[in-house]
């Protein structure tokens, strides 16, 4: 699945478009290295995600297309938060 769609689809990001902007941005690492909107997300993927001066760590747990609203936290693990 498409980082964008993950970042919406588990809630970290409230809109697609935002999350691909914010990928384009280079505010969203993967394993270390800044991708690209088009990155596939796969279980077991640590994102850093950076919002001004804040930043989350998470470990991607699950990989859905389809995730109700009370599900969206399970789809990952937070690792730490600066």
């Amino acid at each position: 699945m498409r980082l964008d769609k993950w970042l919406k689809l588990s809630r970290l990001i409230k809109r697609r478009t935002v999350a691909n902007e914010a990928c384009d941005a280079g505010k969203v690492t993967a394993n270390g290295r800044p991708v690209k909107a088009s990155y596939e997300v796969k279980p077991g993927d640590i994102l850093a995600l950076t919002f001004g001066a804040r930043t989350t760590t998470i470990r991607v747990l699950d990989v859905k297309e389809i995730v109700g609203k009370t599900d969206a936290g399970g789809m990952y693990e937070e690792l730490r938060q600066s």
